[in-house]
């Protein structure tokens, strides 16, 4: 319906190569690739980094977007060394096949909301 709230994706804490990004409501293309141009230009700063993606009250991906821009993935992988997707179990299988776990050279794996710290105690080893 259309009192769904698009909140979308912000960046919300770099640290020591660590990129927090919060995924709230319903993400779609646009605010994606807006998230991926900040991480490039970290990533042109800080060399290596890791991503935790948080996802609060998340209701999947925006219709109708092609999602299907890869140069993000492309131009940066190689420098992005893990990615910890923490959320609501019912998200794992998306999120992970949404990330492309196990075509890219990025490890990525997805925890629980109740295991934000496995996350970041595994983004840190």
């Amino acid at each position: 319906g259309s009192g769904e709230l698009y909140l979308g994706a912000e960046i919300t804490d770099i640290q020591n190569g660590l990129v927090t990004v919060k995924v709230t409501g319903k993400l779609s293309e646009s605010e994606l690739l807006a998230v991926q141009k900040q991480a490039a230009a970290i990533i042109k700063t800080q060399g290596k980094i890791c991503i935790l993606a948080l996802t609060e009250a998340f209701s999947g991906w925006e219709r109708g977007g092609k999602w299907s821009n890869f140069a993000f993935q492309e131009r940066n992988d190689s420098h992005v060394e893990k990615m910890a997707i923490v959320g609501d179990e019912k998200w794992r299988d998306d999120a992970l096949t949404f990330t492309a776990k196990g075509f890219r050279p990025t490890d990525i794996e997805f925890f629980a909301t109740s295991r934000l710290d496995e996350a970041r105690t595994w983004l840190a080893a």
